[in-house]
């Protein structure tokens, strides 16, 4: 694949939870026409009626452009999983450079509706799974002395209102910006970059077309954006960008990315 001047992911080995469609999807494609070698995690390895994508898709788009990657069906919330995920990335790869905590999920009702199970399940993928991935990844990272972590959050973590997606996934993605911040200063000795990336607005993919079908999406961002802010905090080190929670905007404008 072509390099993009990308250099510093050639050959990189690099983790994209929630990789079988919308934007761990597009990262996944952009972090391996930089060079890296990819692993494709989610859940999702058969296609789903009205919902197209899989991990097994998302690889062969990338080895059908001459780029490098295997997909990993894994549930994020089941600690074993994660582990047997990660432990099977490392034997195959030898390292493991990125981690893209992209995994996540919606519940949109509102708190009187809301079941508890829900409540817990969309904590679990977007929290704690972003969690289980990281701890998994770090003593190797921690060993090497580098490392860079990407958490996907949303302009939700502080919008008052969350409607469309649920008051729960704002409550979600607020707790992930400050796990980010905590695993940022704990990490940096290590010269593991830790960051926090969102999309500034709603973004034109599979899934959130899915999600609201009948919604106008004229003005919905494409995923360019973000693939480029994450392919610039995925070359991060600890000497380098850590600890920011920004949009794929701020990221682009404040660094000069092109």
């Amino acid at each position: 694949m072509k390099q993009d001047g990308h250099m510093n992911l050639n050959k990189k080995v690099a983790i994209v939870t929630g990789a079988s469609r919308g934007i761990g999807k597009v990262m996944a494609i952009g972090l391996a026409k930089a060079g890296a070698r990819v692993v494709v995690v989610a859940r999702t390895d058969i296609e789903k009626p009205n919902l197209p994508g899989t991990i097994q898709e998302t690889v062969l788009e990338i080895r059908m452009a001459g780029g490098e990657a295997e997909a990993v069906k894994c549930d994020v919330t089941n600690e074993a999983q994660v582990m047997k995920m990660v432990t099977g990335v490392i034997n195959h790869f030898g390292s493991v450079h990125i981690l893209i905590n992209n995994a996540g999920i919606a519940y949109p009702a509102a708190i009187w509706d809301l079941p508890l199970r829900k409540w817990e399940l969309v904590l679990k993928v977007n929290l704690t799974g972003a969690f289980l991935c990281a701890k998994a990844v770090l003593p190797e990272m921690i060993g090497r002395r580098s490392g860079s972590i990407i958490n996907i959050s949303s302009v939700q973590a502080q919008q008052k209102a969350s409607v469309k997606a649920g008051t729960i996934y704002g409550v979600s993605k607020a707790a992930l910006e400050r796990f980010t911040h905590g695993m940022a200063a704990e990490l940096k000795p290590f010269n593991i970059a830790v960051n926090c990336l969102k999309p500034r607005g709603a973004v034109r993919t599979e899934g959130m077309s899915y999600l609201y079908p009948d919604v106008d999406r004229a003005g919905w961002d494409s995923p360019d954006t973000m693939v480029k802010a994450a392919m610039f905090l995925a070359e991060q080190d600890g000497a380098g960008v850590t600890g920011i929670i920004a949009t794929d905007e701020e990221v682009c404008s404040r660094y000069g990315l092109a």
